[in-house]
């Protein structure tokens, strides 16, 4: 069975998908919504859980640096209880600090330019929120 790692913000989720055994996650794309339309986000990524047959889903939970939840964690914390309550799947919340600042320098090592980091760096983000919880599990 294989997990999706998700990286929610308010306009993208970037998604990412691990091998059948649950040791390599890789980048599936970065889904595209309205300003704050979950909804959508939401109906996509149950689409996503069935097509892909998944068994649990890694959410990133965007901490402050201090550790305190703002704004955004709330609303990552209710896609979560949505999610489960939709899918009947386990959501693991995942620490995404600092998640979305290794993936651009990543990209930046690798000498992407501007424009296509923009386009993917929600995408990259989802790798290493996943990407993170697997290693944990080994």
């Amino acid at each position: 069975m294989r997990k999706l790692g998700l990286d929610l913000g308010n306009r993208t989720l970037g998604i990412a998908l691990s091998d059948e055994l649950g040791f390599l996650a890789s980048g599936l794309e970065t889904f595209r919504f309205e300003e704050k339309d979950f909804k959508s986000a939401l109906d996509y990524t149950l689409k996503v859980i069935v097509q892909y047959n998944v068994d649990s889903v890694v959410l990133g939970l965007p901490k402050n640096m201090d550790g305190s939840l703002g704004e955004q964690a709330n609303l990552t914390k209710e896609f979560k209880l949505d999610l489960e309550r939709e899918s009947n799947i386990k959501v693991i919340l995942w620490d995404e600090r600092l998640t979305s600042r290794m993936a651009s320098n990543m990209m930046k090592s690798q000498n992407l330019k501007r424009k296509k980091r923009k386009k993917d760096i929600d995408k990259m983000a989802a790798i290493i929120i996943l990407q993170g919880y697997l290693d944990s599990q080994g």
